[in-house]
């Protein structure tokens, strides 16, 4: 088995030779792509810290009640965000919430498209499978190598590295909605001469609405475990202080930080159900 060994095939030294490549040939590129989505996500931090915390809870709580109209949820939903707030983490749990936003608003814009177009295409699917499989199952740190060295710390390489560790679910499970689609819809579309866009936009999406919902609601929380493992590269949000008690040991710090993680994501799922998914739920 040695002759095996001894004959290494040098993967990793290829990825650092591409990488290398990137650097020396489009660091202009990357540092454009750098100084508008950083300035994009603090912007809108700013934003939201400039509203007073209790008007936020406020706007959510109403939000809620007109996507719902479930008084359990909105109690739940404004203990919740007051909770976080006495807790003193406010300003860290805008910052997540901004970056797992934008990383699901662009994992959508892309992977839904790709899904569709992979769903009418099957040669297309066949090609994306393995590539959807390796971002699935690559672990979440090796994300944050290549995208620290191309766009340095700050929220940027956080916010690329979710979008390639989220965009697999809404690209899959579009694809799926919409290859599932009865026959007899599609039949019954095209007897009443529909086009194929019209086929795609009256037929087609609202029979797979459901399976695409579950995949944004999915994006979400891929997203928001990514952004924790992003404050590793200097993204700020609930990650950071977890990082932080955890490099001195500090269980009180890890707890309440943990807390809040945890608050945010059942919020962010429940906010994102539909009404039938409750029910079901």
């Amino acid at each position: 088995m040695n002759w095996l060994t001894e004959h290494k095939i040098p993967l990793g030294a290829w990825m650092e030779t591409f990488v290398n490549w990137l650097v020396n040939n489009a660091s202009s590129f990357f540092d454009m792509i750098s100084n508008v989505l950083g300035t994009m996500i603090t912007s809108m931090v700013d934003a939201l810290m400039w509203i007073p915390p209790l008007a936020v809870v406020a706007i959510v709580v109403v939000g809620v009640w007109f996507l719902h109209k479930n008084v359990g949820l909105m109690v739940f939903i404004a203990a919740s965000m007051l909770l976080i707030m006495n807790l003193g983490y406010w300003q860290d749990t805008v910052e997540t919430l901004v970056m797992v936003i934008s990383a699901t608003a662009f994992s959508v814009l892309i992977g839904v498209p790709i899904g569709i177009a992979a769903a009418h295409r099957p040669w297309l699917y066949m090609i994306l499978r393995p590539i959807l499989d390796l971002m699935q199952t690559i672990p979440t740190f090796v994300y944050l190598i290549p995208t620290l060295i191309l766009f340095g710390l700050g929220y940027v390489p956080g916010l690329i590295s979710t979008i390639i560790f989220a965009i697999a679910a809404p690209i899959r499970l579009t694809y799926l909605g919409v290859s599932k689609v009865p026959n007899e819809l599609l039949e019954a579309g095209l007897a009443f001469g529909c086009t194929k866009s019209k086929l795609l936009y009256k037929v087609e999406l609202p029979a797979a609405m459901p399976s695409i919902m579950a995949g944004v609601t999915q994006c979400i929380m891929l997203s928001l475990s990514m952004v924790v493992v992003a404050a590793l590269v200097g993204a700020n949000g609930l990650g950071r202080p977890v990082v932080q008690a955890l490099n001195t040991i500090n269980i009180s710090q890890g707890f309440e930080a943990g807390v809040s993680i945890v608050l945010v994501a059942i919020m962010l799922d429940r906010i994102c159900k539909t009404p039938s998914m409750t029910r079901e739920g």
